[in-house]
């Protein structure tokens, strides 16, 4: 496919501390090319969660403006959204199903319909299903397929991950994103954007743990045998780490942030007990010794604990100890000073950076060298995967996601045509006649296609009756 039938597509990273856009495309190489970035800071969300409307839609709106400066020539409409925050739960399940068309090969279609059964699993009133990831396949007694397509069989079944969030937080993601005049095409759980940029082949082989330390929460995704083996959202990160300086050290908020940024580390052990660094005192007051020594214990402490969460976590699926990719730090928190000998003598496994570079072209490489960005980059490359695999998603009123095939798709625009075109041609009849014949083509078509409607919408009245 040529560089110009290939779709732009904006990520957009809604977190704590920043909101970032991107928008990429995907070259002959099957790279991706950055066209447009902005960031702006993030307002109004605390923890992965809206807490201010206003506040929230003005730093996307910013972000976005930012984006548009830096390439004149896009046009944003639809963005891909990351989710995070305490809410944020997730479950294993198990489904199958039996097939009516015994005599012909599993297709695509027969996997989409075992994954759309999984809506209908139960989840605690006011939590609503964000994503569904498909694990290990079985079709008939034969386990451990990656792929069923194709093969022949009665029965397909697969073990599911599923991830949750508290409906009305994604509702108010939802609407903050409307009001910027953005549509959410998806809502895509952040630590598996972020794993996208920053994971290849080898690593999915091997056996890894992504852990994106973000300002508001720290977001985590073990990857085992090829397959995603579970999500976390750990409710500590950069944000904790500023206040924990802010009181511990007795200074402002900015300061705090600032001193974490320039002189942090997370090893007290690779800091100089001799450094002090000098803090203008307020209002006429004296200025304020710190000693780095006891800056860095501040830090150490807190980072820790993040990375005591997240050998938890892993021994709760018994991964601790064979996760031969180790684990791979990213977000804006991975920039900190000695982080990785910190995370390796915690967690015992090997440790690096990820950075979100994996998938860019070589020119955009450089730009994009930083692993707060991992996440946006991401959610361009879920946009792509969707796009490639023939699967739109829409994030309907009220945050509910539908699911329809691009075939499916292109049957309804078609059909709304036909529509549109008849309505055209009796504009020169009288006006009683135009109306009435209006009404019977919508009728004609949406009874047509009241089924397929119904199989999009059947998840949104599922859960409303819970």
């Amino acid at each position: 496919m040529s560089k110009k039938e290939q779709p732009i597509i904006v990520g957009l990273d809604i977190g704590t501390t920043k909101v970032v856009a991107i928008a990429g495309r995907k070259n002959e190489y099957g790279k991706l090319e950055i066209l447009g970035f902005g960031k702006s800071e993030s307002q109004g969300v605390s923890h992965g969660v809206v807490m201010n409307i206003e506040q929230c839609i003005r730093s996307i709106e910013q972000a976005i403006e930012k984006c548009l400066l830096s390439n004149p020539n896009l046009e944003i409409k639809e963005v891909y959204v990351g989710i995070a925050g305490q809410h944020i739960k997730s479950l294993q399940t198990r489904g199958d199903r039996v097939r009516t068309r015994t005599d012909e090969e599993i297709t695509k279609e027969d996997i989409d319909l075992l994954v759309r059964d999984q809506y209908k699993t139960y989840i605690p009133a006011g939590d609503q299903i964000i994503d569904i990831v498909p694990q290990e396949f079985m079709v008939d007694s034969t386990p451990n397929v990656i792929d069923p397509v194709g093969m022949s069989g009665v029965k397909i079944g697969a073990n599911f991950h599923i991830v949750t969030g508290d409906r009305n937080a994604i509702r108010n993601i939802k609407r903050c994103v409307d009001k910027a005049n953005l549509n959410t095409r998806d809502l895509v759980l952040q630590p598996l954007a972020s794993a996208a940029a920053v994971m290849n082949d080898e690593d999915l082989e091997a056996g890894v743990a992504i852990v994106d330390i973000g300002g508001g929460t720290t977001d985590m995704a073990v990857f085992f045998d090829g397959v995603l083996k579970h999500t976390a959202v750990i409710p500590y990160a950069g944000v904790n780490i500023t206040n924990d300086i802010r009181n511990g050290l007795g200074v402002l908020r900015a300061q705090a942030e600032q001193m974490k940024v320039q002189f942090g580390t997370a090893l007290a052990d690779e800091a100089n007990a001799n450094a002090y660094i000098t803090i203008p005192g307020l209002r006429g007051l004296p200025p304020k010794e710190i000693s780095v020594k006891n800056l860095a214990n501040i830090i150490q402490a807190r980072m820790q604990e993040i990375l005591d969460y997240v050998v938890y976590h892993l021994k709760q699926i018994g991964l601790d100890k064979k996760l031969y990719g180790g684990v791979i730090l990213t977000g804006g928190g991975a920039q900190l000073k000695h982080i990785i000998q910190l995370t390796e003598y915690v967690t015992g496994l090997g440790a690096r950076i990820g950075y979100p570079n994996e998938h860019l072209s070589g020119n955009d490489s450089e730009a994009m060298m930083n692993p707060m960005y991992s996440t946006c980059i991401g959610l361009i490359l879920r946009g792509y995967h969707d796009y490639e695999n023939g699967r739109l998603r829409f994030v309907g009123e009220g945050g509910n996601i539908m699911h329809i095939s691009a075939e499916e798709m292109k049957v309804i625009a078609d059909n709304l045509k036909t529509v549109e075109d008849s309505v055209a041609d009796e504009s020169e009849e009288g006006k009683e006649n135009r109306q009435a014949k209006r009404s019977e083509n919508f009728k004609k078509l949406f009874d047509g296609f009241k089924g397929k409607f119904m199989k999009l919408f059947e998840e949104v009245d599922d859960q409303e009756m819970e």
